[in-house]
Order: C-alpha cells, then structure tokens, then sequence
C-alpha cells in the first residue's frame, strides 16, 4: 500500500512539473514572439530617426542656402542704395550747374548789342588780315618755286659728284692692288731668290739674252721647284704652338683625372652618407609601419618591410610583409580589399610621421572599409590630425559623422555651384 502510494505521488509530482515546464515554454515562446515585436518596432524607430535625421540635414542645408541668398540680397540693396545716394547728389549738383549756365546765357542775350557792334568790327579785322595772308602766301609760294630750283641744281652736282668720287675710288684701288702685287713681287723675288728688285730696275737689260729662252729655262727651273714640294716658312712657328698645345693638353689632362678622382671619392661619400640617411629613415618607417599596423588590426598581428637587396639599400626593392592574425598570405595581393587599404594606410602613416606634413587629403580611402575599420581609419585619423590637418574625400556617412566641419557642392541656379560648409561641433553643442 505504501508502495502505491508514493508512485501515485511520483505520477502526480511529474505531472506537475511537466505542467509547470509546459507553462514556461508557452511563457518563453511568449516572451520571444514580443522580444520580436519590440525588435521590429525598434528597426521601424530606427529607420524614422535616419529618415527624421536626413531630412534635418536637408533643411539645414536649404535654411543655409536661403540665408546666403538673404545675405546676397541685403548687400545688393545696401550698395544699391549707396548708388542711388550718390546719383541723387548728382542729380543737384547738375541742377544747380544748369541754372548757373541759363543765368548766364540770360545776361549774355540783355547784353547782346554791344557784342554786334564787336563782332562787326571783327569781321572788318578779319578781312584785312585775309588781304595780308594771302599777299604773304604769293610771296611764299614765289619763294617756294627758287628754292625747288636750286635744291634741282644741288642734286645734279651733288650726282656729278659721287660719280667723280666712284672713279677716284675705283683708281685707289687699282693703284693699291698694283702696289700690292708689287710688293708681293719683291717679297717673293727677296726671299726665294734672294734679289732686290731695285737691282732688276736699275740694271740694263742684257741685248744677248732671248726672251723665249728666258721662259723656257724659266718653266724648267719653275717645274724643278714644283718637284721638290711646297716649302712651308712657318714650320718653326707651327711646331711651336703645337708643341705648346700639346703641353697645354697633358696639364688639362692631369687636371681632369685629378678631378675625376676627387668626382669619384666626392660620390663615394655622398653614396655613403645616401646609404646611411635611407637606413636611418627606412628603419623609423618600418618601426612606424609596425606601430600604426598594430594599432589598426591587433598586437597580434604581424607586419614588416623587408630590403630585398641589403647590400645596396638605395637601389633595392621593398618587401610590404602583412600577416592578420587567422591568415597567412603568401603575398599582399591575397589579403582583402579592407585589409589592402588598411595596410597602404599603416605604411602612408608610418611615412607621415617621419616627416608629419600641415595637411593630408584622402580621396575615398575608406571605401573599400567595413563599418568596425571604417571606426578604426576615423580613430587614426582623429588621433594625428592634432599635429596635421586632414581633408577627406568621402561618402561613408560614419566619417562624415566623425569630422569637425563637412563642406558640400550644392548647385543654386543652374550651371552656378556653391560650397556649403557645415560645422559640425557647433550643432552637437
């Protein structure tokens, strides 16, 4: 009996906690489907706010366009009413001018009889002087025509002239070019025969000697001469100054390979001192690639810049070593587009800080970027720009939310665009 009992105690307590586990599940179930509900509700909230949101910044960017053209529109009346001032000025200068002038036309017309009486006897003087003019203007004329002849003769001497001139010069130098040939005669007479040709005039002509037999031993003696050769006179003075160009080139050669051994150890040093300044600066970049790589991925992850050819650092190629932690790629090309930019990013920054610029400008760096990179790109950036001041290029809407003052191209009218500036801290005070 006792036995029954508590198996109908058991039966009963079990069928109590399947109960109670059956109340939970449709409390659970419950539950999820109204989590769900809020779910849904809270997306449809979210999605009202970005609305809600974007329409705020569109009329914010109107209400500032409509106050650019307020602001427009009060200076083009203010200068327009400076102008109107000015005319209106002008407006009673020129009346009160205009009644000056009709006062005095007024006094001229009560006055007008004694200037007919003037301007009678004007007319009379201008008269007489036309007499005189024109007795003074035969007499030029008359003038004019002796002079046209004697300027007539003047020319014709002045031709006979320069035509005796020609013919005294062209004399000159007939008689100049016989003086020359002469003296080119007795030259040559002095030192290749060595007779003076003073001798030759003063000395009677020999009745015995034929001239045909003169030419004829002449063109002999003179086909001799031409045998022997042409005899250069200024041999000495020749090898004189080759011989001194030829020294003047061994000292200009000696110079030039003194010179080239100073060019050569000169590049040496320069090639040392080249060496040593690119190691100093690749080991700082490498140094700073592994900080900001670590920075943007994890402490975890590894990078490096490898010298291929260490012998000649200058010269050499450069390895980009990017290893993300979960991954082992052979080569840079195997990492993700995030991962590519996130890396050409470290490795600008790390060039950056060996030498930090005023200002750095990113074209649409952050497109190929996830949201959680998008947050890390905007984090360096922040953290630099209290040293440089960063222009971005962008349409994530996550960095536009991070900068300090967002400028856009809006077009007023057609074919006129205008920059509009938005700060952005002085909204979120």
């Amino acid at each position: 009996m006792q036995l029954h009992a508590i198996d109908d105690t058991l039966q009963q307590n079990n069928l109590t906690f399947q109960e109670h586990l059956l109340q939970l599940r449709i409390q659970h179930d419950n539950i999820t489907a109204r989590l769900t509900s809020l779910q849904a509700d809270f997306n449809t909230l979210t999605e009202e706010m970005n609305a809600q949101s974007n329409n705020y910044n569109q009329h914010n960017i109107q209400c500032i366009q409509q106050q650019n053209k307020i602001a427009n529109l009060v200076r083009d009346q203010s200068y327009k009413m400076q102008l109107q001032e000015t005319l209106n000025k002008n407006i009673v200068t020129n009346n009160e001018e205009l009644e000056q002038v009709q006062q005095r036309i007024r006094e001229l017309l009560e006055s007008s009889t004694d200037f007919d009486s003037q301007l009678i006897g004007l007319y009379a003087e201008k008269e007489l002087l036309d007499q005189s003019v024109a007795a003074v203007e035969a007499e030029y004329f008359k003038s004019r025509g002796a002079i046209d002849e004697l300027e007539g003769r003047i020319r014709t001497i002045r031709h006979s002239r320069e035509q005796s001139e020609q013919i005294a010069l062209a004399v000159k130098d007939k008689t100049m070019e016989l003086k020359i040939q002469l003296n080119s005669l007795k030259e040559r007479l002095s030192v290749e025969f060595n007779i003076d040709i003073n001798d030759i005039i003063e000395k009677d002509p020999n009745p015995e000697l034929n001239e045909d037999e003169l030419k004829e031993k002449v063109a002999k003696q003179k086909g001799q001469l031409d045998n022997y050769g042409p005899i250069n006179p200024m041999a000495v003075e020749a090898y004189t100054e080759i011989n001194e160009r030829h020294t003047f080139i061994i000292t200009q050669k000696e110079d030039l390979a003194k010179a080239k051994e100073s060019l050569l150890k000169t590049i040496e040093e320069i090639e040392l001192t080249a060496k040593d300044n690119f190691m100093q600066a690749f080991t700082m970049i490498r140094e700073n690639f592994i900080h900001v790589f670590r920075s943007l991925f994890t402490q975890d992850d590894d990078c490096d810049l490898v010298l291929m050819d260490p012998s000649n650092p200058t010269e050499s190629d450069v390895q980009i070593i990017a290893k993300p932690k979960g991954k082992r790629p052979l080569s840079i090309s195997q990492l993700s587009g995030g991962e590519k930019t996130l890396t050409a990013t470290a490795l600008l920054f790390g060039i950056y800080l060996l030498k930090p610029a005023p200002f750095c400008i990113f074209d649409e760096v952050d497109a190929p970027l996830d949201d959680m990179n998008i947050d890390k790109f905007n984090n360096i950036i922040r953290k630099f720009s209290k040293d440089s001041q960063f222009i971005i290029i962008t349409h994530n809407k996550r960095t536009m939310a991070a900068t300090d003052i967002m400028y856009g191209i809006t077009m007023v009218e057609q074919g006129v665009t205008q920059v509009v500036p938005v700060d952005l801290t002085e909204m979120v005070e």
